[in-house]
């Protein structure tokens, strides 16, 4: 039993309660912060890489840079796990980290980068519908209505942002969405599955398994090479592109899943609610176009989050017992 007005799932893996909250204990929250601060300065990074390289290019060298850094670890732990694990991991891989990242890329090639941040605080949104369709969960009223606000936002501001008409800005939207659902599937996946599993060993087999695909995709399908060495600029963006594979990718990787085993995936979701505001900070930095009409669109889609997250029951399955 959790304190009254508060239930979750009877295996922990969904609803924060307030026990969970107290338990969590200040390493939670300051996993929490770390995490904010590298993955809301991501956006920026994608777009110095984007200066140079196509987004194809900036997704696949970034997946290869972070296998290169934790193949070293998956080799040392190659008997640790079973092929059933493996192929859980293989699947978060896809999931967490080689599809979002083709998908994210291409984005930001439509929409700027502290756009891509806001839209990205949809992941904990996405992860309370996947539980809704999949695990039965029961909603109230006003998460309900949190979905459709959310929702409303995340329209209004696509057809704002960049000063480009809403069509043309939801075919690059429509990809983040697509990600967020893809980050809510994997948080589950680990949380559900793979909980015994050490998150360093997640990361490292993760990104072993489609380290290679990557590779392949990037020297044989790509003019990776000759951009690369064609000057300067290729040069600089390729280091963006090193830092955010190393420190926004690997690292962050390792901490996330670390986050995900310790609390539970709406906790670890959360991560994206905070996110905006450091890749809007960085938006602004670079230039980017910002009207105060934003805030209205943005406070939207952040208070759409909240509702779908307030406290409710879950809804038991259907049993003979």
């Amino acid at each position: 039993m959790t304190e009254k007005g508060s239930v979750s799932h009877k295996d922990g893996t969904f609803f924060i309660t307030n026990n969970e909250l107290k338990k969590s204990g200040i390493s939670h929250w300051l996993l929490l912060f770390v995490l904010v601060l590298i993955w809301g300065s991501s956006f920026i990074l994608m777009k110095r890489g984007l200066d140079s390289y196509a987004s194809s290019q900036v997704a696949a060298i970034r997946i290869m840079l972070t296998s290169l850094v934790l193949m070293p670890v998956a080799f040392m732990r190659m008997k640790r796990i079973t092929l059933k694990e493996f192929g859980l991991i293989t699947l978060t891989g896809i999931t967490g980290n080689g599809i979002p990242a083709f998908l994210f890329t291409y984005a930001q090639t439509g929409i700027d980068s502290s756009t891509a941040g806001i839209l990205n605080s949809l992941t904990p949104l996405s992860t309370m519908v996947l539980g809704l369709i999949f695990f039965k969960y029961k909603m109230k009223w006003y998460n309900a209505a949190g979905v459709f606000i959310g929702l409303a936002g995340t329209a209004g501001l696509l057809s704002m942002s960049g000063g480009k008409d809403f069509i043309f800005n939801f075919h690059y939207g429509i990809f983040i969405l697509l990600a967020t659902i893809l980050y809510a599937l994997n948080l589950n996946i680990i949380k559900r599955y793979l909980k015994n599993t050490d998150s360093l060993t997640i990361a490292s087999f993760a990104f072993f398994a489609i380290g290679p695909f990557a590779a392949m995709y990037l020297f044989g399908f790509t003019p990776f090479i000759p951009v690369l060495i064609s000057g300067s600029a290729a040069l600089v963006s390729f280091g963006y592109i090193a830092i955010l594979a190393i420190v926004g990718t690997a690292l962050a990787t390792v901490l996330y899943n670390m986050m995900i085993k310790r609390t539970n995936v709406v906790f670890a979701a959360s991560v994206t609610y905070l996110m905006p505001v450091v890749s809007l900070m960085w938006g602004i930095g670079d230039g980017e176009v910002f009207e105060v009409v934003y805030l209205v669109w943005i406070f939207l889609i952040l208070f759409g989050v909240y509702l779908v997250n307030k406290k409710h029951e879950n809804l038991k399955k259907n049993s003979k017992n």
